[in-house]
Protein backbone atom coordinates (compact mmCIF):
# COMPACT_ATOMS: atom_id res chain seq x y z
CA UNK A 1 0.00 0.00 0.00
CA UNK A 2 1.33 3.58 -0.56
CA UNK A 3 1.76 5.16 2.23
CA UNK A 4 1.01 9.15 2.63
CA UNK A 5 3.87 11.11 4.68
CA UNK A 6 3.25 14.65 6.11
CA UNK A 7 3.30 16.59 9.63
CA UNK A 8 0.35 16.12 11.94
CA UNK A 9 -0.48 19.10 14.00
CA UNK A 10 1.72 17.60 16.79
CA UNK A 11 4.30 17.95 14.29
CA UNK A 12 4.64 14.14 13.89
CA UNK A 13 5.22 12.15 10.50
CA UNK A 14 1.92 9.74 10.13
CA UNK A 15 0.39 6.91 7.42
CA UNK A 16 -2.30 6.75 5.30
CA UNK A 17 -4.35 4.36 7.64
CA UNK A 18 -4.31 7.16 10.81
CA UNK A 19 -6.03 9.22 7.90
CA UNK A 20 -8.62 6.52 7.15
CA UNK A 21 -9.62 5.70 10.85
CA UNK A 22 -9.83 9.60 11.78
CA UNK A 23 -12.12 10.23 8.46
CA UNK A 24 -13.23 6.61 9.79
CA UNK A 25 -14.16 8.22 12.74
CA UNK A 26 -15.69 11.48 11.91
CA UNK A 27 -17.49 9.94 8.77
CA UNK A 28 -19.52 7.08 10.72
CA UNK A 29 -22.69 8.63 12.09
CA UNK A 30 -23.48 9.06 8.15
CA UNK A 31 -22.00 6.12 6.62
CA UNK A 32 -23.89 3.32 8.87
CA UNK A 33 -27.28 4.91 7.85
CA UNK A 34 -26.31 4.29 3.93
CA UNK A 35 -25.16 0.95 4.65
CA UNK A 36 -27.79 0.04 6.35
CA UNK A 37 -30.51 1.20 3.60
CA UNK A 38 -28.20 -0.26 0.93
CA UNK A 39 -28.37 -3.60 2.51
CA UNK A 40 -31.95 -3.55 2.99
CA UNK A 41 -32.53 -2.62 -0.66
CA UNK A 42 -31.12 -5.81 -1.46
CA UNK A 43 -32.66 -8.11 1.29
CA UNK A 44 -35.81 -6.49 0.20
CA UNK A 45 -35.33 -7.16 -3.90
CA UNK A 46 -33.70 -10.80 -3.00
CA UNK A 47 -36.85 -11.64 -0.65
CA UNK A 48 -39.39 -9.79 -3.87
CA UNK A 49 -37.12 -12.24 -6.04
CA UNK A 50 -38.04 -15.89 -4.32
CA UNK A 51 -41.18 -14.59 -3.58
CA UNK A 52 -44.11 -16.92 -5.44
CA UNK A 53 -46.09 -15.01 -7.16
CA UNK A 54 -50.11 -16.44 -7.04
CA UNK A 55 -51.76 -17.37 -10.40
CA UNK A 56 -55.16 -19.65 -10.54
CA UNK A 57 -55.56 -21.69 -13.12
CA UNK A 58 -58.49 -22.99 -14.88
CA UNK A 59 -57.87 -26.69 -17.09
CA UNK A 60 -60.96 -26.87 -19.54
CA UNK A 61 -61.41 -30.13 -20.78
CA UNK A 62 -59.77 -33.28 -19.49
CA UNK A 63 -57.42 -34.63 -22.22
CA UNK A 64 -53.48 -35.10 -23.35
CA UNK A 65 -53.52 -31.25 -23.79
CA UNK A 66 -53.95 -30.82 -20.19
CA UNK A 67 -51.07 -33.25 -19.01
CA UNK A 68 -48.09 -31.02 -19.14
CA UNK A 69 -50.11 -28.69 -16.85
CA UNK A 70 -51.29 -31.73 -14.45
CA UNK A 71 -47.48 -32.38 -14.32
CA UNK A 72 -45.59 -29.28 -13.94
CA UNK A 73 -48.21 -29.54 -10.95
CA UNK A 74 -47.32 -32.70 -9.45
CA UNK A 75 -43.72 -32.37 -10.51
CA UNK A 76 -43.08 -29.23 -8.87
CA UNK A 77 -42.47 -27.04 -11.89
CA UNK A 78 -44.51 -24.18 -10.69
CA UNK A 79 -42.87 -24.04 -7.17
CA UNK A 80 -39.60 -24.27 -9.37
CA UNK A 81 -40.35 -21.23 -11.07
CA UNK A 82 -41.63 -18.99 -8.41
CA UNK A 83 -45.45 -19.88 -9.09
CA UNK A 84 -47.96 -20.48 -6.20
CA UNK A 85 -50.97 -22.04 -8.31
CA UNK A 86 -54.19 -22.85 -7.34
CA UNK A 87 -55.47 -25.23 -10.69
CA UNK A 88 -58.37 -27.01 -10.91
CA UNK A 89 -61.11 -28.55 -13.75
CA UNK A 90 -64.28 -27.28 -13.75
CA UNK A 91 -67.16 -29.32 -12.89
CA UNK A 92 -68.55 -29.17 -16.77
CA UNK A 93 -65.14 -30.75 -18.16
CA UNK A 94 -65.40 -33.45 -15.30
CA UNK A 95 -68.99 -34.00 -16.33
CA UNK A 96 -67.87 -34.28 -20.00
CA UNK A 97 -65.18 -36.78 -19.71
CA UNK A 98 -67.21 -39.23 -17.35
CA UNK A 99 -69.23 -40.48 -20.12
CA UNK A 100 -65.73 -41.72 -21.54
CA UNK A 101 -65.04 -43.66 -18.52
CA UNK A 102 -62.56 -41.00 -16.95
CA UNK A 103 -63.77 -40.09 -12.64
CA UNK A 104 -61.96 -37.00 -11.86
CA UNK A 105 -60.87 -36.90 -8.12
CA UNK A 106 -63.44 -34.67 -6.37
CA UNK A 107 -61.06 -32.72 -4.95
CA UNK A 108 -59.33 -31.51 -8.42
CA UNK A 109 -62.86 -29.96 -8.99
CA UNK A 110 -63.80 -27.11 -8.38
CA UNK A 111 -66.84 -24.41 -9.27
CA UNK A 112 -67.44 -20.54 -9.37
CA UNK A 113 -64.29 -19.64 -10.02
CA UNK A 114 -62.74 -17.84 -13.10
CA UNK A 115 -58.80 -18.52 -13.11
CA UNK A 116 -56.49 -16.29 -14.23
CA UNK A 117 -55.48 -18.67 -16.66
CA UNK A 118 -57.22 -20.78 -18.24
CA UNK A 119 -56.18 -23.63 -19.80
CA UNK A 120 -57.94 -24.60 -23.13
CA UNK A 121 -58.72 -24.26 -26.75
CA UNK A 122 -58.29 -21.35 -28.57
CA UNK A 123 -61.34 -21.57 -30.44
CA UNK A 124 -64.22 -22.17 -27.96
CA UNK A 125 -62.52 -19.07 -25.98
CA UNK A 126 -62.43 -16.64 -28.89
CA UNK A 127 -65.94 -17.67 -30.43
CA UNK A 128 -67.28 -17.17 -26.42
CA UNK A 129 -65.37 -13.57 -26.24
CA UNK A 130 -67.13 -12.68 -29.52
CA UNK A 131 -70.76 -13.92 -28.85
CA UNK A 132 -71.47 -14.03 -25.32
CA UNK A 133 -71.51 -11.00 -23.53
CA UNK A 134 -70.36 -12.53 -20.06
CA UNK A 135 -67.61 -14.28 -21.54
CA UNK A 136 -64.16 -13.66 -19.58
CA UNK A 137 -62.05 -11.43 -22.09
CA UNK A 138 -58.93 -13.47 -22.90
CA UNK A 139 -55.60 -13.66 -24.83
CA UNK A 140 -54.01 -16.67 -25.87
CA UNK A 141 -50.29 -16.76 -24.75
CA UNK A 142 -49.31 -20.03 -26.23
CA UNK A 143 -50.59 -22.87 -28.10
CA UNK A 144 -49.51 -26.51 -26.78
CA UNK A 145 -51.99 -27.94 -29.63
CA UNK A 146 -51.59 -26.66 -32.83
CA UNK A 147 -53.84 -29.42 -35.23
CA UNK A 148 -56.85 -30.80 -35.08
CA UNK A 149 -56.40 -34.75 -33.66
CA UNK A 150 -60.10 -35.91 -33.14
CA UNK A 151 -61.14 -39.15 -34.30
CA UNK A 152 -64.84 -39.41 -36.38
CA UNK A 153 -66.10 -42.15 -33.85
CA UNK A 154 -69.23 -43.78 -35.20
CA UNK A 155 -71.80 -46.87 -35.09
CA UNK A 156 -69.94 -49.89 -36.06
CA UNK A 157 -72.54 -50.33 -39.41
CA UNK A 158 -70.80 -47.07 -41.16
CA UNK A 159 -67.79 -48.26 -43.15
CA UNK A 160 -66.18 -45.19 -45.08
CA UNK A 161 -66.42 -41.30 -44.51
CA UNK A 162 -68.83 -40.51 -47.35
CA UNK A 163 -71.21 -42.72 -45.51
CA UNK A 164 -71.55 -39.79 -43.14
CA UNK A 165 -73.52 -37.45 -45.58
CA UNK A 166 -77.16 -37.22 -44.29
CA UNK A 167 -76.31 -38.67 -40.61
CA UNK A 168 -76.60 -36.92 -37.60
CA UNK A 169 -73.27 -36.06 -35.76
CA UNK A 170 -72.61 -35.09 -32.13
CA UNK A 171 -70.26 -32.36 -30.74
CA UNK A 172 -69.87 -30.47 -27.85
CA UNK A 173 -70.94 -26.49 -28.15
CA UNK A 174 -70.29 -24.20 -30.48
CA UNK A 175 -66.92 -23.11 -31.58
CA UNK A 176 -65.39 -26.29 -28.73
CA UNK A 177 -62.30 -27.97 -31.16
CA UNK A 178 -64.63 -30.70 -31.72
CA UNK A 179 -67.31 -28.47 -33.26
CA UNK A 180 -64.31 -26.49 -35.27
CA UNK A 181 -62.90 -30.06 -36.46
CA UNK A 182 -66.08 -31.09 -38.03
CA UNK A 183 -67.04 -27.97 -39.64
CA UNK A 184 -63.14 -28.49 -41.63
CA UNK A 185 -64.02 -31.98 -42.20
CA UNK A 186 -67.52 -30.97 -44.07
CA UNK A 187 -65.57 -28.56 -46.08
CA UNK A 188 -62.71 -30.75 -46.53
CA UNK A 189 -66.07 -33.32 -48.09
CA UNK A 190 -66.81 -30.62 -50.00
CA UNK A 191 -70.50 -30.74 -47.30
CA UNK A 192 -72.81 -27.54 -46.76
CA UNK A 193 -72.85 -28.15 -42.54
CA UNK A 194 -76.30 -26.77 -42.63
CA UNK A 195 -77.79 -29.13 -45.38
CA UNK A 196 -75.59 -32.33 -45.69
CA UNK A 197 -75.31 -33.35 -42.27
CA UNK A 198 -77.08 -32.80 -39.44
CA UNK A 199 -75.39 -31.51 -36.22
CA UNK A 200 -76.02 -32.02 -32.48
CA UNK A 201 -74.52 -29.96 -29.71
CA UNK A 202 -74.26 -31.51 -26.48
CA UNK A 203 -73.64 -35.45 -28.22
CA UNK A 204 -70.11 -35.80 -27.96
CA UNK A 205 -68.63 -38.74 -26.13
CA UNK A 206 -69.93 -42.27 -26.56
CA UNK A 207 -73.38 -42.65 -24.97
CA UNK A 208 -75.52 -40.46 -27.60
CA UNK A 209 -74.30 -42.74 -29.88
CA UNK A 210 -74.98 -45.92 -28.06
CA UNK A 211 -78.21 -44.16 -27.21
CA UNK A 212 -79.16 -43.72 -31.15
CA UNK A 213 -79.45 -40.19 -30.40
CA UNK A 214 -76.11 -39.34 -33.35
CA UNK A 215 -74.59 -41.88 -35.48
CA UNK A 216 -71.09 -40.36 -34.80
CA UNK A 217 -69.36 -37.81 -32.87
CA UNK A 218 -65.83 -36.21 -32.92
CA UNK A 219 -63.94 -37.49 -30.06
CA UNK A 220 -60.66 -37.29 -28.13
CA UNK A 221 -58.08 -40.22 -27.61
CA UNK A 222 -59.90 -40.49 -23.95
CA UNK A 223 -63.08 -40.87 -25.50
CA UNK A 224 -62.15 -43.17 -28.39
CA UNK A 225 -60.40 -46.03 -25.68
CA UNK A 226 -63.67 -46.18 -24.05
CA UNK A 227 -65.63 -45.83 -27.29
CA UNK A 228 -63.93 -49.13 -28.45
CA UNK A 229 -64.82 -50.74 -25.44
CA UNK A 230 -68.22 -50.17 -26.04
CA UNK A 231 -68.20 -51.96 -29.33
CA UNK A 232 -68.32 -48.22 -31.28
CA UNK A 233 -65.93 -47.41 -34.79
CA UNK A 234 -62.91 -45.80 -35.27
CA UNK A 235 -63.69 -44.21 -38.29
CA UNK A 236 -61.18 -41.95 -39.16
CA UNK A 237 -58.11 -40.08 -37.15
CA UNK A 238 -58.21 -36.17 -38.50
CA UNK A 239 -54.81 -36.05 -37.61
CA UNK A 240 -53.58 -37.10 -41.29
CA UNK A 241 -55.08 -33.44 -42.49
CA UNK A 242 -53.12 -31.22 -40.36
CA UNK A 243 -55.92 -29.19 -40.02
CA UNK A 244 -54.24 -26.01 -38.09
CA UNK A 245 -56.03 -25.23 -35.37
CA UNK A 246 -56.06 -23.05 -32.45
CA UNK A 247 -56.43 -25.37 -30.05
CA UNK A 248 -55.51 -26.45 -26.41
CA UNK A 249 -53.29 -23.63 -24.95
CA UNK A 250 -52.37 -20.60 -22.14
CA UNK A 251 -55.39 -18.09 -22.37
CA UNK A 252 -54.56 -15.02 -19.57
CA UNK A 253 -57.38 -12.74 -18.85
CA UNK A 254 -56.38 -9.58 -20.22
CA UNK A 255 -57.10 -7.03 -17.18
CA UNK A 256 -55.08 -9.47 -14.61
CA UNK A 257 -52.29 -9.76 -17.64
CA UNK A 258 -51.85 -6.30 -17.86
CA UNK A 259 -50.53 -6.43 -14.10
CA UNK A 260 -48.72 -9.84 -13.78
CA UNK A 261 -46.60 -9.85 -16.57
CA UNK A 262 -43.96 -11.22 -14.69
CA UNK A 263 -45.83 -13.82 -13.45
CA UNK A 264 -47.04 -14.69 -17.16
CA UNK A 265 -43.63 -15.10 -18.35
CA UNK A 266 -43.01 -17.66 -15.09
CA UNK A 267 -46.21 -19.87 -16.24
CA UNK A 268 -45.26 -19.88 -20.03
CA UNK A 269 -41.59 -21.08 -18.57
CA UNK A 270 -43.24 -23.84 -16.38
CA UNK A 271 -45.01 -24.68 -19.69
CA UNK A 272 -42.21 -25.26 -21.59
CA UNK A 273 -40.02 -27.07 -19.34
CA UNK A 274 -43.69 -29.62 -18.64
CA UNK A 275 -43.83 -29.83 -21.76
CA UNK A 276 -40.35 -31.37 -22.17
CA UNK A 277 -40.55 -33.54 -19.37
CA UNK A 278 -43.79 -34.93 -20.93
CA UNK A 279 -42.05 -36.14 -23.45
CA UNK A 280 -38.78 -37.44 -21.67
CA UNK A 281 -40.29 -38.85 -18.70
CA UNK A 282 -42.82 -41.31 -19.15
CA UNK A 283 -43.66 -42.50 -15.76
CA UNK A 284 -43.80 -38.70 -14.03
CA UNK A 285 -46.55 -38.45 -16.88
CA UNK A 286 -48.10 -41.61 -15.58
CA UNK A 287 -48.02 -40.56 -12.00
CA UNK A 288 -49.75 -37.36 -12.68
CA UNK A 289 -52.49 -38.84 -14.97
CA UNK A 290 -53.19 -40.94 -12.18
CA UNK A 291 -53.56 -38.63 -9.73
CA UNK A 292 -55.47 -35.56 -11.52
CA UNK A 293 -57.79 -37.85 -14.27
CA UNK A 294 -57.68 -40.56 -12.04
CA UNK A 295 -56.63 -42.80 -15.24
CA UNK A 296 -55.20 -46.29 -13.62
CA UNK A 297 -55.30 -48.51 -16.60
CA UNK A 298 -51.69 -48.90 -18.54
CA UNK A 299 -53.55 -49.27 -22.01
CA UNK A 300 -55.56 -45.91 -21.51
CA UNK A 301 -52.35 -44.16 -20.07
CA UNK A 302 -50.86 -45.47 -23.33
CA UNK A 303 -53.03 -44.23 -25.82
CA UNK A 304 -53.50 -40.80 -24.05
CA UNK A 305 -49.58 -40.13 -23.80
CA UNK A 306 -48.88 -41.83 -27.23
CA UNK A 307 -49.26 -38.35 -29.18
CA UNK A 308 -47.47 -36.32 -26.51
CA UNK A 309 -43.92 -36.32 -28.03
CA UNK A 310 -46.03 -34.32 -31.16
CA UNK A 311 -47.05 -31.50 -28.94
CA UNK A 312 -44.87 -28.63 -30.04
CA UNK A 313 -41.90 -28.13 -27.58
CA UNK A 314 -42.07 -24.24 -28.73
CA UNK A 315 -46.14 -23.35 -27.98
CA UNK A 316 -46.38 -20.30 -30.11
CA UNK A 317 -49.78 -18.92 -30.52
CA UNK A 318 -51.25 -20.54 -33.98
CA UNK A 319 -51.60 -17.59 -35.73
CA UNK A 320 -52.65 -19.98 -38.77
CA UNK A 321 -55.05 -22.36 -36.44
CA UNK A 322 -56.86 -18.30 -35.82
CA UNK A 323 -56.36 -17.13 -39.51
CA UNK A 324 -58.59 -20.30 -40.50
CA UNK A 325 -61.26 -19.70 -37.14
CA UNK A 326 -62.12 -16.40 -38.34
CA UNK A 327 -62.98 -17.69 -41.50
CA UNK A 328 -65.13 -20.65 -40.05
CA UNK A 329 -67.15 -18.45 -37.34
CA UNK A 330 -67.17 -15.20 -39.75
CA UNK A 331 -69.92 -13.23 -37.51
CA UNK A 332 -69.21 -9.66 -37.22
CA UNK A 333 -67.89 -9.35 -33.76
CA UNK A 334 -65.50 -11.78 -35.07
CA UNK A 335 -64.48 -10.69 -37.85
CA UNK A 336 -64.05 -7.38 -36.94
CA UNK A 337 -60.84 -8.05 -34.93
CA UNK A 338 -57.44 -8.53 -36.25
CA UNK A 339 -55.71 -11.23 -35.63
CA UNK A 340 -53.01 -9.90 -33.51
CA UNK A 341 -55.81 -8.84 -30.89
CA UNK A 342 -56.38 -12.70 -29.98
CA UNK A 343 -52.78 -13.58 -29.07
CA UNK A 344 -49.09 -12.19 -27.82
CA UNK A 345 -46.43 -14.28 -28.47
CA UNK A 346 -43.85 -12.96 -26.75
CA UNK A 347 -43.65 -14.65 -24.10
CA UNK A 348 -42.74 -17.57 -26.10
CA UNK A 349 -40.73 -15.92 -28.42
CA UNK A 350 -38.18 -14.65 -25.58
CA UNK A 351 -37.74 -18.28 -24.11
CA UNK A 352 -36.56 -19.61 -27.33
CA UNK A 353 -34.16 -16.46 -28.75
CA UNK A 354 -32.81 -16.85 -25.38
CA UNK A 355 -31.66 -20.53 -26.33
CA UNK A 356 -33.61 -21.86 -23.11
CA UNK A 357 -36.48 -23.90 -24.55
CA UNK A 358 -33.73 -25.72 -27.14
CA UNK A 359 -31.27 -25.97 -24.05
CA UNK A 360 -34.17 -28.23 -22.20
CA UNK A 361 -33.90 -30.91 -24.90
CA UNK A 362 -30.00 -30.81 -24.80
CA UNK A 363 -30.18 -32.09 -20.47
CA UNK A 364 -32.46 -34.57 -21.53
CA UNK A 365 -30.46 -36.15 -24.08
CA UNK A 366 -27.55 -36.13 -21.15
Amino acid sequence: MLALKGRGQSGGSFQGGDVMQSWIARSAPRIVPVLLIGCLAWASAAMAQDKRLAVTVELGDVSLTKMPFVLAAEAGIYEKNGLEVTQFITPSAAAAVKGSGVSVPPQNIKSGVIGDINIGGGSPTMVRMTSSAIAPQRVILATTDDVSRFHIITRPDISKPEDLKGKRIGYGSLGALDHYSMMLFAEKMGWDPLRDISVFSSGNGPMPTLKGKVDAFFGTDIALEESKKLGLKDLLDLYQFRFAMPGSGVNAETGWLAKNREAAARFIKATVEAIAMLKTDKEAAFAAMTKWYGITDRAKQEAVLTQARDLPSKPYPSVEGLKKMQAVYNWREMTRHKLEDFYDASFVAALDKSGYIDGLYKTAAH
